[in-house]
């Protein structure tokens, strides 16, 4: 194995924490053999294989293990025992601790934060104040932002537009909003702003809002049963 950089005395938090220098050049990441980068406790947080690297003043810690062609950079922190990998990316001032893990194309960024068991991949994003925890998982092309929150499965639902552009749009449940395209907002918001588009456009997310409003209504009618009958 030839190494792809190496720990340099430059040290931070009492010396456990130390910046790496890259030995080799890495092409897709734009480094430069020479060129400093993050911050990790020691070789086995970072892999020397693939084109995966800890940039600026991003930390990489505990049993933390970043490989593959993924990057951390930024402020952003990865800990404990967290996986990121393939070719995803956290940064800004994310967090991705516990056992959770981080793959294929998605992106942290944001403030968001990613920890227990939680399983963020595809091209998913997770940003803003966004927190994705449990052992929930986020995948596809979800869009979990501003202060969500999801636990689990049902913390968010995905619809597709079929009547015009194809793309997909998510609904949170935490915060009662939704996602599509560059609109975030409520439901009364969406259907209005689809209306001043298009008749159809508006009839279409005004049953797509009702439809998820009538389910999650349902959950919660099922789950205040089943209290009911536990408490009896």
């Amino acid at each position: 194995m030839i190494k792809k950089y190496e720990l340099t005395d430059e040290t931070q938090h009492n010396g456990t924490l130390h910046r790496i220098r890259a030995l080799r050049d890495i092409p897709s990441k734009s480094v430069k053999a020479g060129d400093l980068g993050g911050w990790v406790e020691s070789e086995s947080q970072l892999s020397h294989d693939g084109d995966c690297w800890v940039f600026h003043h991003a930390i990489v810690c505990g049993n933390a293990y970043v490989y593959g062609n993924a990057e951390v950079y930024g402020n952003a922190v990865v800990r404990d025992n967290a996986h990121v990998y393939d070719n995803a990316h956290v940064c800004d001032n994310a967090e991705v601790y516990g056992n959770s893990v981080v793959c294929g194309h998605a992106v942290v960024c944001g403030h968001a934060v990613v920890c227990g068991h939680a399983q963020v991949y595809g091209d998913a994003i997770v940003n803003g104040n966004a927190q994705v925890y449990g052992d929930a998982e986020v995948y596809g092309y979800a869009s979990i932002c501003g202060n969500a929150k999801v636990r689990k499965r049902k913390s968010y639902i995905i619809l597709r537009n079929i009547w015009s552009s194809g793309r997909t749009f998510i609904y949170t449940r935490s915060n009662r909003k939704w996602r599509v395209g560059c609109f975030y907002g409520s439901g009364e918001e969406l259907i209005a702003r689809a209306y001043k588009d298009s008749k159809l456009s508006g009839r279409c997310y005004e049953a797509s809002v009702k439809y998820v409003e009538e389910i999650y209504r349902i959950l919660e009618e099922e789950a205040d049963e089943h209290y009911r009958k536990t408490d009896n």
